[in-house]
């Protein structure tokens, strides 16, 4: 009889999941799997300390499953501090669902996903991210309450990528105001990276502002589709990171601000939809602070779609949804006053913030 033991190499391959750099003292993490359906999943629930773990669903087709896991990670903590520098009672979760959304997902996989979500009892609550639609989250609706951003027909907020992008907007707006004395982005050169749902609209509000657009996104088709629907310039340089524009507007992936980026920028702000945007959050943040660049959280003015989907569990209607969102204005100028006054990164200011609200709350439920 043989007993089957692993070799230490094979071990140092496999140990890493509480030794993860992006590992923050996670609450849970969560491996889904399903052989009849194809489903391999990862839900990681951070921090539950204000509330239920709320966060979107996204399918991508990663390169490894380490990649996911680090995805899922640095996604969940992202949505604790989100959640809790805009205010609301919710805690921080992420999935990710392994896979190509244009091949790979089938309504099967989808309710399949809805029953581990289901099988968390309402700890990690489900959305709409990228590679998803709101069709998706009806799907899951169909197995778990635990889902938002269904489809207004059937009690939802809908699509929350619109709201996101408003957010969004605003936060670039206080940006600018900050770097330039003036939130009037009329004439200015934006580069807006990524043109999905988030990004689409996003420049929707800024050529209505009169702002001069240029788009990039891997999609060529989508390039030149959005770029004829709103007459945006399609950037063709070799490099977009050194790009001759005043803002910098990332929203596709995270971690472009990195050790071969943040040295190249010419923008002067940074204001985008993407999660996560700085590879390194106290490296590269701080790098963009000594060269005079104006970074606008991206926890923070990306955060409409949380408070879109919030709706559906507070019961509000549109009219707050947008009072909320709008207030990412005034909470970003906030945060830049902070930062100066204590001499750190406008990322740093934003996470002491929220991480002295969720203390507070720590200490408010220890008391009970």
């Amino acid at each position: 009889m043989s007993t089957a033991f692993t070799t230490g190499k094979e071990l140092q391959k496999m140990d890493p999941v509480f030794g993860q750099l992006s590992f923050n003292d996670h609450e849970q993490i969560v491996f889904c799997n399903d052989k009849d359906t194809g489903l391999k999943a990862i839900i990681g629930i951070h921090n539950s300390v204000m509330g239920p773990a709320l966060g979107g669903t996204r399918m991508y087709n990663y390169a490894t499953e380490w990649e996911a896991l680090n995805d899922v990670l640095r996604l969940s903590r992202g949505m604790t501090y989100k959640a809790a520098i805009t205010g609301l009672n919710l805690g921080g979760g992420k999935a990710v669902i392994i896979g190509d959304p244009k091949t790979q997902k089938t309504p099967e996989l989808m309710r399949k996903f809805g029953e581990f979500v289901h099988s968390l009892s309402g700890r990690y609550i489900t959305a709409e991210d990228m590679g998803m639609e709101t069709s998706d989250m009806d799907i899951v609706r169909d197995v778990t309450p635990y889902v938002t951003g269904i489809s207004e027909s059937r009690g939802g907020s809908g699509n929350p990528s619109p709201i996101t992008a408003y957010g969004v907007y605003l936060g670039m707006k206080a940006a600018a105001k900050q770097q330039y004395g003036s939130d009037v982005l009329s004439g200015k050169k934006v580069l807006v990276q990524g043109i999905g749902h988030v990004g689409e609209t996003l420049v929707d509000y800024l050529t209505k502002e009169g702002a001069i657009v240029t788009i990039a996104d891997i999609n060529e088709e989508r390039l030149a589709e959005v770029g004829a629907k709103y007459n945006a310039e399609i950037y063709r340089g070799d490099d977009l990171y050194s790009a001759d524009v005043d803002i910098y507007a990332p929203c596709a992936m995270g971690a472009t601000l990195n050790d071969a980026t943040v040295h190249k920028i010419k923008a002067k702000v940074i204001a985008g939809a993407a999660n996560n945007q700085l590879a390194d959050e106290n490296v590269h943040g701080k790098i963009l602070q000594e060269r005079g660049i104006v970074y606008a959280p991206d926890f923070l003015i990306n955060a409409g779609g949380i408070i879109n989907v919030y709706a559906e569990l507070e019961h509000y209607g549109k009219e707050e949804i947008m009072r909320k969102t709008e207030n990412i204005y005034n909470t970003t100028l906030e945060i830049f006053d902070f930062a100066i006054a204590n001499k750190m990164t406008t990322h740093k200011a934003a996470l002491t913030i929220a991480q002295n609200r969720i203390d507070q709350r720590k200490l408010e439920n220890s008391k009970k």
